[in-house]
Formats: structure tokens, sequence, C-alpha cells
């Protein structure tokens, strides 16, 4: 299998060095900075799961040529254009499309632009970092890769996905029939959080703490699982009780990446994430309020960032 991976950063690097420490045939689509890094000391991985050093074949974003089976994609949400355009020369009718980035409304923008035939549904559970030598390292024990048909069925090419994937060390890889269920369902936990941790500045712990905090993260999480049943993804009742507790766990330390990314005065995914599910609220008839000001809070922000008058910390 023949697969070509947008970057090579924290996400894109791990798994595209595990699949091909596994056999896979694997290339990395590049900017020219990463591509000297990676010319001179490979794909570095520094993991629980063991290291890797490995040469690797790199191909820079304006040079994307057909031919591959698979093209894995990794970035961020605002940078879902540019992506689209640097793989578009490399997408053939035999080319399917694995994105893994948060959030759902990727998914339509995919198949708009390639046919929907070629997008696979995918979600990635993993915490790493790209060092600023080139080092890709990995933080904990999250090391999930799930994917699927949007249609449900077990494909031949998300069967191959998962027999490479399934060799491959320091990875849990897994195809399923209910993709889109499993993507609604990352969303409605990922959005609470966002939206509490993005609004509130603060982590799930620490909200706790404050008072009316649990409640008030209870009822975003509600209003994100009617969100989802509206649009015919009812959750679990196992699903809600787990993330009730975690809501409520006055110890707990967990903050979304978004609110890191916003406190670090970087660009954030709130179009993608609280864009997505304030529009989602207002067409099911969702009470929509608190989704409303989280996300005016955060184009506010982004509104700051670009007049460049946030905080020295923050800039």
């Amino acid at each position: 299998m023949r697969i070509l991976v947008l970057g090579a950063g924290a996400l894109g690097g791990y798994f595209g060095g595990r699949l091909l420490e596994a056999g896979a045939d694997v290339s990395f689509l590049v900017r020219p900075r990463r591509a000297a890094q990676l010319a001179a000391q490979g794909l570095v991985i520094e993991s629980p799961f063991g290291a890797m050093r490995t040469p690797v074949h790199t191909v820079m974003v304006d040079e994307a040529e057909p031919g591959w089976d698979l093209i894995l994609l990794t970035c961020k949400a605002y940078d879902l254009d540019a992506a689209i355009a640097a793989v578009r020369p490399a997408v053939t009718p035999q080319t399917a499309i694995l994105p893994v980035l948060n959030g759902l409304s990727h998914i339509a923008t995919l198949q708009r632009a390639f046919g929907a035939e070629r997008v696979l549904g995918g979600l990635a559970k993993i915490q790493a970092t790209l060092a600023p030598d080139g080092t890709v390292r990995q933080l904990n024990d999250w090391r999930w890769l799930t994917f699927g048909e949007i249609d449900g069925t077990l494909s031949p090419r998300v069967a191959a996905l998962a027999e490479i994937a399934g060799r491959a060390r320091g990875m849990e890889a897994a195809a399923v029939p209910d993709i889109l269920f499993r993507m609604w369902e990352k969303l409605v936990h990922l959005g609470t959080s966002a939206v509490g941790t993005v609004l509130l500045r603060a982590n799930t712990g620490e909200i706790a703490r404050s008072p009316g905090g649990i409640g008030f993260m209870h009822r975003v999480l509600e209003r994100n699982a009617a969100i989802a049943a509206a649009n015919g993804y009812p959750m679990k009742p196992a699903f809600i009780e787990e993330f009730r507790a975690l809501f409520a766990d006055t110890k707990g330390m967990y903050a979304t990446s978004m609110l890191r990314d916003l406190e670090a005065g970087g660009r954030i995914e709130a179009d993608h994430i609280l864009g997505f599910l304030l529009e989602e609220a207002r067409r099911a008839g969702i009470p929509h309020e608190t989704h409303e000001a989280a996300y005016l809070h955060a184009k506010a922000f982004e509104q700051r960032r670009d007049a460049q008058r946030l905080p020295r910390s923050a800039s």
C-alpha cells in the first residue's frame, strides 16, 4: 500500500512512521524546512512503545504526483483549504483520502473537492509533540487510529489499511462500520470540553471546583448530545455517564488543545468545532446561548490576535 502523509509533524510523523515501520510504502508531503530536517537526521520518534530513527522519502508540497493508494490528512481544520490544494495533484480515482481532523464539517468539504467515493472517516487519539529539532515525542500511551467507510461497508481498501496498521507497534488501529457515530461521539465530548475550557479559560478540574461549574458542564454535555441525536446519532447512556463523571471530577486536569493554542496566541479551530456546533444547535432548535458565547469569545480572540493586540505572554 502506497501512502502519502500530509506533513510529518506530531501526528503525521508518528502514525506515518509506524506504518512505514510495519512495511507500508510511506512518503511525507512536507515543506522545505521539514524536508531538510528529515534529510539530515531521518524521522526520529521517541515513544514508550519503542524509539525509531529511519530515513524517509519526502515530496515537496508543490511537487505531488499521482500514484497513491491512500492520503493521510493530519492538518488542523484551519489549514484544510491549503491541504486540499497540496494533495489535489496526487489524487486519482483509485486514491482514498483519510482525514483525522477534529469535528465533522471537513468531510463534506473533502467530498465536494474530491468526490464522496474517495473520502473515508477517521479519528486519531494521541498526545505527541514535534520538538524544535524535529523529533516526534509521544507523551503518553494514547496511540489510537480509527477509520472506516462513510457508508459503513468494510471495503478492500479499509481492510488493507487495517491489516498493515495492525502489524505496527505503538499503534492501536481499527476499521469500524460506524465511523460517523464514532466521530459524533468525539465531537460531543470534545465540543463540551472546548466550550467549557475556552469560555471559562480553565481546565475541567478548575471548572468543577468553581461554583456551579459541574452543572454548567453537564448542561453543555446534554445539549451537545441533543445536537448529535438530532442528526441521527444518539449517545449511549454509558458514554454520557463517563463524561458526566469526567466533568464532575474536581481533581481533573484536562484542557483542550484549543485552550492551549488560544493561551499561546495561536490559531484555533473556532469555526470547525464551536461554529459547527452553534449552527447545528440553531438548526435543531436546541438552546444555544452558551455555544454562541463560546464561539463569540473565540472569534473576538481571533480579531485581537490578527490585530496583534494580545498580551506579550500570548503573542
